[in-house]
């Protein structure tokens, strides 16, 4: 059975200057582990594309006066796996198996390249995201280290 040896939880306004904000605190807290270089940049990958969802998609339309938060849970397991669950409290997702197919986007076509839910998967060893309409959206990540 795993133990936590340690958490952090963080909550950052939905602005994009806090992508890379939270991509370089996720890195710094996941270094008690002392991931490869490699592992690390899976790790900054896929923080910088949930973020940038946030970002993007949830909050889109807002004011800068009120722009969302996002909320960044990490957790550092003694066996060596990582968890990192970002919510938002944005528009949700009406149909997560659609938005998780490559190159789907809720904006103006050729806008972007889609949700990033691919990019995020391929860079950890699992991918949930649960969402409800004009709730908000969770994407929980695991990424277990190497020995």
């Amino acid at each position: 059975m795993k133990k936590k040896i340690n958490e952090m939880d963080l909550k950052l306004p939905a602005i994009s200057i806090n992508e890379a904000v939270s991509r370089s605190v996720v890195s710094a807290f996941s270094a008690e582990l002392d991931p490869t270089v490699e592992e690390l940049g899976d790790i900054r990958c896929a923080v910088s594309e949930a973020v940038t969802n946030c970002i993007v998609h949830a909050y889109k339309g807002r004011s800068d006066s009120d722009p969302g938060y996002i909320y960044i849970s990490v957790r550092l397991y003694d066996s060596r796996e990582i968890t990192v669950e970002i919510t938002d409290e944005g528009c949700g997702i009406e149909d997560i198996a659609l938005a998780r197919k490559p190159h789907f986007t809720d904006g103006e076509s050729g806008e972007r390249c889609g949700m990033g839910f691919l990019v995020m998967e391929s860079f950890t060893d699992y991918l949930s995201v649960k969402s409800e309409r004009g709730v908000g959206t969770t994407v929980l990540m695991r990424k277990k280290l190497k020995p």
